[in-house]
């Protein structure tokens, strides 16, 4: 079994940036990926954390924003 190692990770906020989408709107979107699809939280001092992604979980959050801009409404289906 080959497993890639991480070596860096990126924060949603360079990824939407990347992507030119709406980071508020990128977090919802990748809400429901766990650490198995490359998402994983960061810990900072306090409460501050922030979500990033490896590239495997660039590459399945690029997937969910096609889903998503092909139907629009999986969101709304998703959070009742």
């Amino acid at each position: 079994m080959h497993v890639n190692k991480v070596y860096a990770v990126i924060t949603i906020s360079r990824v939407a940036k990347d992507l030119g989408e709406d980071e508020d709107w990128l977090s919802d979107v990748a809400n429901g990926m766990d650490t198995e699809d490359g998402v994983i939280w960061v810990y900072g001092i306090g409460d501050d954390q922030v979500m990033a992604f490896t590239d495997f979980g660039i590459e399945n959050l690029t997937e969910l924003i096609r889903m998503h801009r092909e139907d629009p409404e999986l969101l709304n289906r998703l959070n009742r």
